[in-house]
């Protein structure tokens, strides 16, 4: 394994680059759109490289900022089915021991069901927005999916959805 520190680093920088190109994800402009598909891609090549060296980065190896860093990174690996995939598999082991959180998880799980075409689990993906109010994608078992929520420390559905600004 080579240096935690230079990894830590590389995670936390490339987090930081996702969260200034996010707002091109869904823009009107085909380049930029094009621009933050190839550092997603980009990004999602790199967290397997990780994986293949260390599993999943947890908090214990890499520190609590970078931790998330990785976790965000696999959420938007959206065109890379196969690195969420595996994320999800080591994040899920690495929660059972006690080593990441439950609650990143049910959003990458929700995230990768989405991308497979599946019904979500925890509503955490929301789709759009009809007359002014988020709408999900597709959940299975809605009547529950609050208590799911609960099981993993998500705030309900309704809490969640009035973050988002529509005015």
């Amino acid at each position: 394994m080579h240096d935690v520190a230079a990894l830590t680093a590389e995670l936390t920088d490339m987090a930081a680059a996702d969260q200034r190109s996010a707002v091109h994800a869904n823009s009107d402009e085909p380049a930029e759109q094009l621009a933050w598909r190839r550092l997603t891609a980009r990004h999602g090549d790199r967290l397997n490289e990780i994986m293949d060296e260390c599993g999943w980065p947890t908090a214990e190896l890499v520190g609590e900022e970078a931790a998330r860093a990785a976790w965000l990174i696999a959420q938007h690996a959206d065109r890379q089915l196969d690195v969420q995939r595996r994320a999800l598999r080591l994040m899920r082991q690495a929660v059972s021991a006690g080593s990441a959180g439950p609650r990143e998880l049910a959003f990458l799980y929700d995230r990768t069901l989405v991308n497979e075409g599946r019904e979500q689990v925890y509503g955490t993906q929301i789709a759009g927005v009809k007359d002014g109010a988020p709408v999900p994608w597709p959940c299975e078992d809605p009547e529950r999916m609050d208590e799911r929520r609960a099981e993993v420390g998500i705030e309900p559905f309704d809490e969640y959805v009035a973050q988002f600004s529509l005015a």
